[in-house]
């Protein structure tokens, strides 16, 4: 049987746009069960120490409030560190939220007020009075550096990058060389919907928990394991996330405290963190890279020398691949990397959007930029020069790598040739204008991931897997995918994510979900098409002509062209002639399907090529970004809308990490200051100019099933190094700090 409608690579408009425009989409702190109590997280504020005495007795008079849980008065929890181990797997002790009295970081929650209306909790929440026996500690990241470390292999699956040649020997007798540190401030994620918790009691006493999270079963597993809880009567549910960023990837202390207290009073709970509060969990590590570049007076590179720092927790070893990507992108002869991380009294730092290449992509292009100047090359031609076909890192070969292509059509869109190379050549009355540009390199990954396909009596189809819509635009992806797969038409397709109990979907991230589970969605609906041709091909009440190989599925109908003419047959029939209700197949797609899947044979990539015009005030030193181009080279696009929307999401994101957004640490007391939009600055619309993004024409049938790569990370990666390079050539003056603010 054959499928003709192609709804892949069309730029479809989100099918759950209307749902969340007109407020039908309900997220984690929407839910209102009857008797639900209202949870006010109190922090900590000190970094380090050993709570001495709770005085609550003043919040306790509140009218309203019907506990205050503490780590002396809560319920039984997990013994063992290994139990609070969550779907990230970060090395070493994670947090437990209220294990006992000992402050490891200033935000760490000391107690949570429950009440019955959240003004009460609040109010409460204000009289709580904490005495702390305070203990020396060290919140400045260059004090840390002091302290810089790897975690042993026993402690970490940090894999350190593979040498080549003697980069050392080759720096020392390379004609042209750059060398300098480079530092990215730390920053937080700041999604539009805060970290929220509702936990539901359900009549049989199992519990729904409602939660802003990236991966619904790992949250699951987290809250089964802390809290002693079985998974089949833990459902947890994400239907629809409002950005998240990687700030979802683990699980957030909200969601552990609201179980717990629904489990200790027996009544559903909500927490909400505020926006102050955001700040006290995860974020993107401080980093530096010190960088030396070695080349030829032609411009070819004979060394690269990196060596990276990211911070972390004094609890746990958060480590990012910030020093690898040079390596992997650029035909070098002698290459050598180093990484460390330094241990800070914080909450532990993390993944955020594109983790790693965000931070050592950058900082490394702006170093190639440099390079290219010190050559008197033109850093496009620079880069061209130094091109690699292959992983040169692993001397591997590639599934295929187009960045040669978006070099050249971005560069052709941008009107690159126009450039003057001399820094500060370029002027329109009293604004500098810069063109830079830098190149972008993120995993394509692939994880194993199932999904399930259901054709109901109605004639719809319903799609379902444990993946989550964090605004990536999942739901419609995958809409597309089915009908392609199946022979449907989209509004005929309903689709379910966001739920433990849906069939297993790693949390989302990495940029994998449009790869995995796409290709789960459609091996589900192959195989549901296949056993609905079965089913009617041995009932005794089809017609014969369904059981013919020239069978088509399209617009959800059986067509077929006999002796006698077109020939039709509804799915609704379908299902009644092979005697079902209802069908479904379930499937899961791995790594090596159809046999062409490269596995580890070849490495994998996605790539971008980033052009920028900024203008600078010559007097003020204020930066416009005035135009972007992003070529983008990520296989098979399944939706140029919404892959081009994730494109310049990432790419307002990699604006503010150029220009503005920094999470400022008084070392005083250990807390992040700017914690509030009014004091951590990130981009609005008077910002950010067009942004035009081109797909380049990628074939790629060995890096997933479906050829597909994904688009959530690349557009960070190049981006913010793009912007800086532009201010070089605007201004004359390098900057090795993120962000570059004027007097900087």
């Amino acid at each position: 049987m054959n499928v003709i409608s192609t709804p892949v690579g069309q730029s479809v408009s989100r099918i759950d746009g209307i749902a969340k425009v007109t407020g039908q989409a309900k997220y984690a702190a929407e839910p209102h069960p009857p008797g639900m109590l209202y949870g006010v997280v109190v922090n900590s504020p000190i970094a380090r120490g050993r709570i001495d005495t709770v005085h609550d007795a003043a919040a306790r008079q509140v009218p309203g409030v019907v506990e205050i849980m503490t780590h002396l008065n809560r319920p039984h929890t997990a013994l063992f560190e290994k139990a609070y181990m969550d779907g990230l797997g970060v090395p070493g002790a994670p947090y437990r939220p209220l294990h006992d009295g000992e402050i490891h970081f200033n935000g760490q929650p000391v107690a949570v007020v429950l009440a019955e209306t959240f003004e009460a909790a609040r109010e409460a929440a204000m009289l709580v009075r904490v005495d702390y026996e305070r203990w020396p500690h060290n919140a400045d990241f260059k004090v840390s550096l002091h302290q810089k470390y790897m975690p042993s292999k026993t402690r970490s699956n940090y894999v350190p990058p593979r040498p080549r040649g003697d980069a050392a020997r080759a720096y020392a007798l390379s004609t042209v060389q750059v060398e300098g540190r480079y530092h990215l401030a730390p920053e937080h994620h700041n999604p539009m919907e805060m970290h929220a918790t509702t936990v539901i009691i359900e009549d049989d006493g199992a519990f729904t928990v409602w939660d802003k999270t990236q991966g619904p079963q790992a949250v699951q597993a987290y809250l089964a394991g802390a809290l002693a809880l079985s998974k089949a009567r833990l459902r947890v549910r994400n239907p629809y996330v409002g950005g998240a960023f990687g700030s979802g990837l683990r699980a957030v202390y909200n969601v552990f405290l609201a179980t717990l207290a629904a489990k200790m009073l027996k009544r559903p709970v909500r927490v909400t963190l505020t926006r102050p509060q955001m700040f006290t969990h995860v974020f993107r590590p401080e980093a530096i890279m010190d960088i030396a570049l070695g080349a030829s007076r032609d411009g070819t590179l004979q060394s690269m020398i990196v060596e990276g720092v990211t911070d972390t927790s004094r609890f746990e070893h958060n480590m990012e691949n910030i020093v690898i990507w040079g390596l992997i992108n650029y035909r070098c002869p002698n290459a050598t990397a180093d990484y460390k991380v330094a241990p800070r009294d914080t909450y532990t730092s993390s993944d955020m959007r594109a983790p790693g290449a965000a931070t050592g992509v950058n900082l490394l292009e702006m170093a190639i930029d440099e390079m290219a100047y010190a050559c008197t090359m033109d850093p496009l031609a620079f880069r061209l020069h130094n091109y690699s076909d292959t992983d040169a890192m692993h001397d591997m070969p590639l599934t295929s790598k187009a960045l040669r292509e978006a070099m050249a059509q971005g560069a052709r869109h941008f009107g690159w040739q126009r450039r003057s190379m001399p820094p500060g050549s370029m002027r329109d009355g009293r604004e500098l204008i810069g063109w830079g540009m830098a190149t972008g390199i993120w995993d394509a990954m692939f994880s194993p991931t199932s999904a399930r396909a259901r054709l109901g009596q109605d004639g719809r189809l319903h799609i379902a897997t444990a993946a989550s819509d964090i605004g990536t635009g999942t739901y419609t992806i995958l809409a597309q995918t089915a009908a392609e797969a199946f022979g449907m038409p989209l509004d005929r397709i309903d689709v379910e994510l966001g739920d433990s109990t849906l069939p297993q979907c790693p949390t989302e991230g990495g940029s994998w979900t449009a790869a995995s589970a796409g290709a789960a969605v459609w091996l589900a609906c192959l195989s549901l098409r296949r056993k609905l041709i079965d089913m009617l091909a041995r009932s005794k009440n089809a017609p014969p002509w369904v059981k013919q190989d020239t069978v088509t599925l399209e617009g959800g109908i059986l067509h077929d062209v006999t002796e006698n003419g077109p020939v039709s047959l509804s799915l609704p029939d379908a299902l009644s002639l092979a005697g079902y209700d209802a069908l479904e197949a379930e499937e899961t797609a791995k790594p090596g399907l159809r046999g062409k899947i490269s596995q580890m044979r070849k490495a994998r990539f996605t790539h971008s090529a980033v052009f920028c015009e900024v203008r600078v005030d010559a007097e003020l030193g204020t930066v416009r970004v005035t135009r972007l181009v992003n070529a983008v080279a990520a296989g098979r696009i399944l939706n140029p809308k919404t892959a081009a929307s994730q494109i310049r999401g990432a790419m307002v994101m990699a604006t503010g990490m150029a220009l503005h957004e920094e999470s400022l640490m008084d070392e005083r007391v250990g807390r992040f200051m700017n914690h509030n939009f009014a004091e951590y600055h990130i981009p609005t619309h008077a910002d950010i100019p067009d942004m035009d993004v081109l797909f380049v024409n990628e074939h790629d049938d060995e890096v997933s099933p479906l050829g597909v790569k994904g688009v959530g990370e690349i557009g960070m990666c190049g981006t913010a190094a793009a912007i800086a390079n532009a201010i070089f050539h605007a201004t004359g003056r390098r900057h090795r700090n993120l962000p570059i603010t004027p007097g900087a």
